[in-house]
Parts: structure tokens; sequence; C-alpha cells
């Protein structure tokens, strides 16, 4: 029996061991050295190696933004007044395009034969030191859908082309350019109510209007897309997804409003005037259903003023005054210009009378041609619009219809200076009314009024009074004895300046029975998918008379159309009332008159209040109101029947046709717009209260309303 033999254990021998161990030491003092190292460099220089790492990085970081969609502006029947349209910035990414050589000319002929770039600039963005490296350059913005496609037809132009081989070899080269989400404001209807819509500067700056009263309920939240990317796009981003803005449902009535600007527009071009403003105001709401106020301009291009000055005017313009010039354009006369208003004042003095007890609905007045002011060897004869003629003895209703300044000197008297004065503020003149358009006006009352009574003072007692005497508002005797004077020709004749709404809004509580509501546009406002988010609602301010005052009130200016001076503004077949005005600009002397006329319809219910001033008429006797009722007539004429009011005073069944002005005849006939002929499908609204003696429920009024005020909500005043 054979053995096997073992193979004897190799030990480690004791100088294996010491190699071994130095050879640990070695690599361990390496790795401490290695450490310490990145430590020390970490600390002197960190700051340097981290951007060239962060440099590196970011040409595979994807970092774009997504925009919001701002919100859309409606008419009362849906009709679009303001929206927003998906465009694209087009991306030139130059460091992509200079990678390879053979990119760089099929992708500027690209450029220059699809989209119509210059093909210089294009080589310079490729070529030029500050640029060649850019990933980001902007070289057209807002091109449309159909211009992308167009490109992107061309880069890939599929197989079943006609192409060459060459040709699309060629085409396959073309890289570097991308597409940015952008959005673009467009207004369909282009200059029509532009005072009121008002525009965007940019995408999410906007202070003229509607657009930037509530411009940050129009503007969205743009969103991100962001994440690294390498080759294989195998890297999940992160996106971040916008939140459109909301949309904003108005009470204009884009039909109503065509009907305004078209009489408007025939009357600036047959006869003109410095501005003409008109507003038509639902008296039962406060909500304004159609406003007219100033100079047109296209609201797709704002900056172009040529429809108001001419090429030589523009061109001698500093750049000082093309922006005052387009400020003045922009403005809304109706909302922030104060004016003397003139005798449209007097039923609204009338009503204060009578609710104070001043005055009762019996009394009479006897009018002999003016009536005498002032201390003692300082006296003034205040005439009558007839004088040398007089009026006679008067009833209210003679004092409105006839316009008479000494009935109305004679009332205000009776009032006394510190009731007289109250009523200004009961209806809310020299002060904003909060209607939710920008700038609005306020109005004079106190302090220029008071300038006026000093300027007065002293041409009727022949004296000069010092600065010092009226900025202390001391004026001695004088000023207290021509004070009342001063306040009740003024504001009976019109003396103190209004805006066109603080005007049209009193007069609409003067004839509804009394109620003062708040004017707006507004009535609700809905997310990006059509869910109502607010309803704004009517809001009750006050009381300023009572109902049976404001029925007197009502058949007084009824008088007026029917037999006194508002009989131009008759449109046959409907009962109607009126005030016109007329008032002397300052300075005084100069022939300039601003004209106007308020007016409603039918007498025992109204259904609107339309009120139009004509800023200095184009004729060398301005002092005439026909124009401004002239107007008045035309517009009524049509928006009555436009806003289905039924006629009261029809003839056996029929409705007589109304004379109008010569240089309007025929206008009723031309096509007025689409929102005139068919789109006038209103949309339900259950939260618009009923007047006030209506006793529908109101919806959640309080909560829902978006207003700025002090005042009552129907259901607050107990009016629901």
């Amino acid at each position: 029996m054979s053995t096997r033999r073992r193979r004897p254990v190799k030990k480690i021998n004791k100088n294996m061991k010491k190699k071994l161990a130095v050879l640990f030491s070695l690599v361990l003092l390496a790795l401490v050295g290695l450490v310490a190292r990145i430590t020390y460099i970490n600390a002197t220089s960190g700051s340097k190696y981290r951007k060239q790492v962060l440099s590196q990085a970011q040409q595979k970081y994807e970092n774009q933004t997504l925009p919001a969609k701002r919100g859309d502006i409606y008419d009362r029947n849906g009709n679009i007044l303001a929206t927003s349209n998906k465009v694209y910035n087009v991306i030139l990414d130059c460091l992509e395009v200079n990678k390879d050589e053979d990119s760089v000319e099929p992708t500027i002929k690209a450029l220059v034969e699809v989209l119509g770039l210059d093909e210089d600039e294009m080589r310079k963005l490729l070529d030029d030191d500050s640029t060649k490296s850019s990933q980001y350059q902007i070289v057209k913005k807002q091109i449309s859908m159909d211009d992308k496609k167009a490109f992107e037809s061309y880069e890939n132009p599929g197989d079943d082309s006609e192409l060459t081989a060459a040709q699309k070899k060629e085409r396959s080269k073309i890289t570097g350019v991308w597409f940015e989400e952008d959005y673009l404001r467009s207004y369909p209807f282009n200059e029509t109510a532009c005072d009121t819509v008002g525009f965007t500067l940019s995408r999410d700056v906007a202070d003229i209007g509607l657009e930037g009263y509530y411009n940050a309920t129009l503007t969205g939240v743009d969103g991100r897309q962001y994440g690294y990317i390498n080759n294989n796009s195998d890297v999940e981003q992160t996106i971040i997804e916008p939140t459109d803005g909301k949309s904003i449902e108005t009470s204009l009535d884009l039909g109503l409003q065509q009907i305004v600007e078209k009489y408007v527009n025939t009357f600036e071009e047959k006869m003109g005037a410095k501005n003409v403003g008109v507003i038509i105001e639902d008296p039962k709401t406060g909500e304004i259903m159609a406003m007219d106020g100033g100079d047109r301009y296209d609201l797709n291009n704002p900056r172009d003023f040529s429809n108001v000055y001419s090429e030589n005017e523009i061109a001698a313009m500093s750049d000082e005054e093309t922006v005052d010039a387009l400020n003045g354009m922009w403005s809304n006369f109706c909302v922030t210009d104060a004016y003397e208003p003139g005798s449209v004042v007097k039923p609204i003095v009338m009503s204060s009378a009578l609710e104070m007890g001043a005055i009762s609905e019996t009394d009479n007045f006897v009018c002999d041609g003016g009536q005498s002011f002032g201390a003692e060897g300082a006296t003034t004869f205040i005439k009558c619009a007839v004088w040398p003629d007089a009026h006679g003895t008067e009833t209210l209703a003679d004092v409105i219809a006839n316009s008479c300044n000494d009935g109305m000197m004679q009332i205000a008297a009776k009032m006394g200076k510190d009731n007289f004065l109250k009523t200004q503020s009961t209806f809310n003149f020299g002060t904003r009314t909060g209607i939710d358009l920008p700038n609005e006006g306020s109005g004079v009352i106190t302090a220029a009024a008071f300038q006026v009574v000093c300027f007065v003072i002293g041409i009727l007692a022949d004296e000069t009074l010092s600065d010092e005497e009226i900025d202390a508002g001391m004026a001695g005797k004088l000023l207290s004895e021509f004070l009342f004077y001063i306040f009740q020709v003024g504001f009976v004749v019109g003396a103190d300046t209004h805006t066109m709404i603080q005007e049209i809004n009193a007069m609409c509580s003067v004839i509804n029975g009394g109620y003062y509501y708040q004017p707006h546009l507004v009535t609700r406002i809905k997310d990006s998918s059509g869910g109502i988010v607010k309803t704004i609602s009517p809001i009750l301010m006050k009381q300023t008379i009572s109902e049976k005052i404001s029925a007197d009130i009502r058949s007084y200016m009824a008088a007026s159309v029917d037999h006194g001076t508002s009989r131009t503004s008759k449109v046959q077949g409907y009962s109607s009332g009126g005030k016109p005005g007329t008032a002397e600009k300052l300075p005084r002397g100069n022939g300039k008159y601003l004209v106007s006329f308020i007016g409603f319809a039918p007498v025992d219910d109204p259904a609107l209040v339309i009120y139009v001033v004509v800023d200095e008429p184009n004729v060398e006797d301005q002092a005439s109101s026909t124009y401004a009722q002239y107007i008045a007539q035309g517009i009524l004429s049509e928006a009555l029947p436009y806003l289905n009011v039924q006629p009261d005073e029809a003839e056996d069944g029929e409705v007589p046709t109304t004379e109008l002005w010569d240089i309007f005849k025929g206008i009723s006939d031309s096509a007025t717009g689409s929102a005139a002929d068919g789109q006038k499908e209103a949309i339900s609204d259950e939260n618009v209260p009923s007047p006030p003696e209506d006793d529908s429920e109101d919806e959640d009024t309080e909560d829902n309303n978006d207003m700025q005020s002090d005042g009552l909500t129907n259901e607050e005043a107990g009016l629901e």
C-alpha cells in the first residue's frame, strides 16, 4: 500500500509581513493625502471648480417657461371682447448649430425661406463671439401655429415627399431651432369699446380699462419645465403646469355698444367736436351697458394714433409730447374728466328739496327773468335763459320742462346753504363712485369751488382778494354774503365740476325709486374651464329720495320731453324723460361750451338711462344742447327695440317713425355689427337682483361681491 505525500504548507515569513505592512501603510497614507488635498482644494478653490462643473452641466439642463393663458373678457351675451391666442417665439441654439459645420447653411436657409428672417442677421448670430456659443437667441417673436407647422414640415418633409435624396439629406441637417410657447392678446372687435376694455402692454402688464383694473384676476401663473437630460433623454423631467388666468364677464352689451359708436362716429365725421362721451346704464342695478369715452383707437395696435393726429402733427412731436398724446388718447372721458355739467343737475337739486321738505309738489314759483344777489353795493343780476322775457308762474314740472334758472334759484334759496351743500354729498358729487375702471376722477366741489367764490367776489365787489385770504379760507363779509350765491347758482346752473359717471349714477337714483347703486361693469369671474368663481352682485349704497318723489321727478322730466326743452330727444312710440344742459367753459366769454343731455325710457319703468356729453361742438354757436339730444335720440331709436323694450305709446298697435336729425337719416338701416344681428341671447344670471319692487331672491350677494364699498346689498337693505 502506497501512501500519498502531502505538500508542505507555505508560511508568510517575517520579511513578507514587513513588506505587506509597508504597502498597506503607503496606501493608507495616500488615501489620507487625497482626502487632505480635496479638503484643501475645496477650501481654497471650491467656488472656482464648482462654477466649471455647473457650467458644463448647464449644457444638458433644460429649463423652459410654460406660459399661462390670460383670461378672456366677455360681454353680457358671451361675445369675446378680449382673448389670448397661442403663438410661438423662434429660438436659435447657436452652440448646437455650430457643432456641425454641415448644419450651418441648411439651418440658415430654412430660417430665411420659411420664416422670412434676414440671412445676414442669422450669420452674424452664428459667427459673432458674443452669440455663437449661446443656446438661447430669440430670432422672431409671436409667430402663428401655421408658421410653426410650415417650418416643421420643411424640416421633416416625410417619406412621401417629392424631394430628391440630396434635398432630404440637406434638410436633415437643420438643427438648433425650437419654438417657445407664448400668448398674444387680441381684440376681435378692434376699436369697439376701446376706452372701457383697455389693452395689455405685455402678457401680464396692463393699466388701461378693464384689462388694467382686473389685471391681477386676468393674469395667470406661469409654469416651469426643467431637469437634467442625457443624450438618450432618459431622465424624467420635472414639470410644474401653468395656472391660467380667470375670465371676466361684463355688463357691456356689444350690440348696444356698436349702436352707440355708430351714431357718435357719424356725428364726429359730419360735424365734429373736441370730445363726445356716451354712457348707458341700467338704473335698477348700476350695470354699465355701453360706454364710449373719447378718441377711438385699435386695441390691437394701441400706439397708432393716426386716427387722431395727422402725419405732420405726429412727425413734429417730441418723445414727451408723444407720450402725452398717447395717454390722452387712452384716457376714458366718461370716468376721468371733470367738467361743469350745466342744467342736467336741476332734477337732482329739485328732488333733494322735495325730500328735505323745503318745497312741496304743489308749490308754484314766479319767473320774472332772473334773480339779484349780493350785499349792498355789490349786487348782481342772474338771468334766466329766456331773459328779457320771463316764464311767469310755474309748477315744479314747468321749472324742469322750461329749465328755468329763476325758479331753480328760488328753490335753492328755500333749501338754505347748509341743506343745499348736503345735496352734493347725498349724490356723491366730489367723491369717486367706485366704478371698476382705473383713473376715476372725483370732480371738484369744495376747494376749487372756493377759488371760484373768491374770484367772483373780487369781480362783483370790484376788489381783489389776496393769496393769504384765499389760502386761509377767509374773505371777510363779502364771502359770507356771496357764498350761498355761488353755490346756489353754481350748482343749480353748473359751476361745480362732475364726471359723467357721477352724473348718470346720481340720475339713476333719482328716477329708479331713490336707490343709489355703485356703478360696475364686471358681473362674474370664471375659471379657465368656465366655472363661476365669483358673482359680483349690484351694491346698494344708499337711498337718496323716496319712491314717491322719484315718481314725481320722472313725470317732470317727461314733461320736458313732451313740451319742454328736451323735445328734440323724443323717440316715437316710447314714453321718456330727459333734461338738457349747457355750460359755458372757463374762461367765460370765449364762446366755448359743453352741451349735454340725460334721459331715460320708458317713464314708468325705466329700462335704461342715457347720458350724452358733447364738448365744444364744431360750430360757431356752440351753446345748444340739441346736438347732444340728436345723438341720444338716434341711439335710443335703435337701442330700445334692440333691448326688446316694448313701445308704450303705440298708436293702434303701430309705432310711428321717429324723425332723426338730417345727418343721421339712413344710418339706422346700416349694419350695426354681428353682435346686433343674432348674438343677443342673454346669459342667465340668477344672482343679479331685481328692482326694489320685485320679491325675487338674490343668491349669496355678500360673500361674492368684489367691490370695495361700505354699501349694502339689496338683501341687507330689505329690498329682496
